[in-house]
């Protein structure tokens, strides 16, 4: 679930780490009740400030994702239905803008990118 967390990446790496784990969430891949690595153990293994991992901690309970339990952990809380698809929009939302940002910037019109996808997918095009 953390592999893909990249420092390198513009996006801060709380938002990184949050992202992947409310989507592990809307996809099922975490149930409710399931415990999170705990602070020391996520920063260690991704070799960054525990401080980062709290930040994305809290804001995943801010966003009612997770609940922090001092001295206990932090677990995945139960998310209704329609609030997992909205996260997976909003990821879906992100990845098509990462998307069309690398590509302006290799000099790929968006038109093309579009193409590309609907191809991918198997939509018939042109």
């Amino acid at each position: 679930m953390f592999d893909e967390i990249d420092p390198r990446n513009p996006i801060p790496l709380y938002d990184q780490i949050a992202a992947r784990i409310r989507m592990a969430v809307a996809a099922g891949d975490l149930a409710e009740g399931a415990a999170l690595p705990s602070v020391r153990q996520l920063a260690a293994r991704l070799r960054i400030n525990p401080a980062t991992v709290v930040q994305a901690y809290r804001v995943l309970e801010a966003d009612g994702f997770v609940e922090m339990r001092q001295g206990s952990g932090t677990y995945v809380r139960g998310v209704a239905a329609d609030r997992r698809r909205r996260a997976q929009e909003d990821q879906a939302q992100r990845l098509a803008r990462d998307l069309l940002d690398e590509a302006a910037k290799l000099g790929i019109p968006g038109e093309d990118v579009v193409h590309a996808v609907k191809q991918e997918l198997g939509v018939r095009t042109r």
